[in-house]
């Protein structure tokens, strides 16, 4: 079949085979070796964006062995697997030509027979890890204790908060009133994005005996400026981050016997899926890139990871932690340089200027990236068959 982007409203329902795997392929190549990392690595939410930058880091730059979840739409003969599906299936194609194992098993990540599963896993391929990377992105959770089935909220607090934004489809400016979230849609968002399910996931592989000493693992969030504040930070995302940083410490607590740490990591704006669905940021990620850009420091996902890994999670140099104890990687963005310029901009912004302050070509690239399209090299005429890698991952 011939597969083109089929994009509704803020998600595309399409994804190319080819162009998935040549965008992993890129990935692969940016990627020198490291002095140092993971030897056998778990990265929960390994299909897409930092996850998969995280994984291609520890096992193409580290030459770790890894094992990966996530959960994926499998194609059908006549429809398109999702874009994490065919990522996975290039990953794991990459990784046995260079000899280095890769697993990844689809399902969902916060079930208890998914960690028993990764449990299971470890003893039969990898023995013991010593790396784990939690960068899972869902709207929902089923709560493994309770059955509950939790919906989060990307809501401000308190008041109506009306700001600019962009709908990146049309390229339109335009001002959006967001109504307050309820404390039920708070709590929600929280129990989705907070760090319980993170702890739940290293209590259960204490609890295996599957842990190596020196142990690491990180989580990754997004502070931002204070443009994005309101919608972000000072919101209910702010809230379940908040419940992430206090996570950390719980099981920084929990790994002392083992000499391993616990990290959140603050990562800079990037695009993906569920950023071009927040109000304010596709105008703030639009303004960002222009800027960063001309400046020279502009990273994109892969980049910015192999950054991670190199200067904090493995450099000989102690990482930048702020107050909180997390690792700041968004020290570029938050520049005073970089955000004087974005601040200057921001009150006179139009869909008129927008084409001289932001870069929207770039996020929409970026954009079509995420689901294999617009990839030179890749031929978007010819008749490719949707089904590729029904017999790589572990349903």
């Amino acid at each position: 079949m011939i597969i083109k982007p089929r994009i509704r409203g803020f998600i595309c329902t399409t994804a190319h085979p080819l162009g998935c795997a040549e965008n992993v392929r890129q990935q692969i190549n940016a990627v020198t070796a490291l002095d140092g990392g993971p030897t056998k690595a778990l990265v929960i939410g390994a299909s897409g964006g930092y996850g998969l930058s995280s994984r291609i880091v520890a096992a193409f730059g580290a030459g770790a062995d890894t094992l990966g979840v996530s959960f994926e739409k499998m194609p059908t003969a006549t429809k398109t697997g999702s874009a994490g599906w065919y990522n996975n299936v290039a990953f794991e194609e990459a990784a046995k030509e260079r000899g280095i194992f890769a697993q990844t098993l689809d399902g969902d990540a916060f079930s208890d027979d998914m960690k028993n599963r990764v449990i299971a896993a470890i003893r039969e391929n990898l023995g013991e890890i010593d790396l784990l990377v939690y960068s899972l992105a869902s709207p929902v959770r089923q709560h493994p204790r309770t059955g509950i089935l939790h919906r989060s909220a990307i809501k401000p607090l308190g008041e109506t908060f009306q700001v600019k934004t962009l709908n990146q489809a049309t390229g339109e400016v335009s001002e959006v009133a967001l109504d307050p979230a309820t404390e039920e849609e708070t709590a929600a968002t929280v129990a989705v994005m907070g760090g319980e399910d993170w702890e739940f996931w290293v209590e259960a592989l204490i609890e295996a005996d599957v842990l190596a000493p020196g142990f690491k693992t990180v989580s990754y969030t997004y502070i931002g400026s204070e443009l994005t504040w309101p919608i972000y930070w000072q919101a209910t995302l702010g809230k379940a981050k908040e419940d992430l940083d206090r996570a950390a410490s719980a099981i920084e607590a929990k790994l002392a016997g083992l000499g391993g740490n616990a990290r959140v990591a603050a990562l800079k704006a990037v695009v993906t899926q569920a950023s071009s669905a927040i109000p304010v940021v596709p105008l703030y990620l639009g303004l960002l890139f222009r800027v960063m850009k001309e400046a020279g420091n502009h990273e994109n996902c892969i980049e910015h990871i192999d950054r991670l890994f190199r200067t904090a999670l493995y450099g000989n140099v102690p990482p930048r932690l702020d107050e909180m104890g997390r690792v700041r990687m968004d020290d570029r963005e938050l520049s005073n340089a970089v955000q004087s310029e974005i601040k200057r901009c921001w009150p006179v912004v139009s869909t008129e200027n927008l084409a001289d302050l932001a870069d929207l070509g770039g996020i929409r690239e970026d954009f079509l990236k995420i689901f294999g399209f617009g990839i030179e090299g890749v031929d978007y005429e010819s008749d490719v068959d949707p089904t590729l890698g029904q017999d790589v991952i572990k349903g």
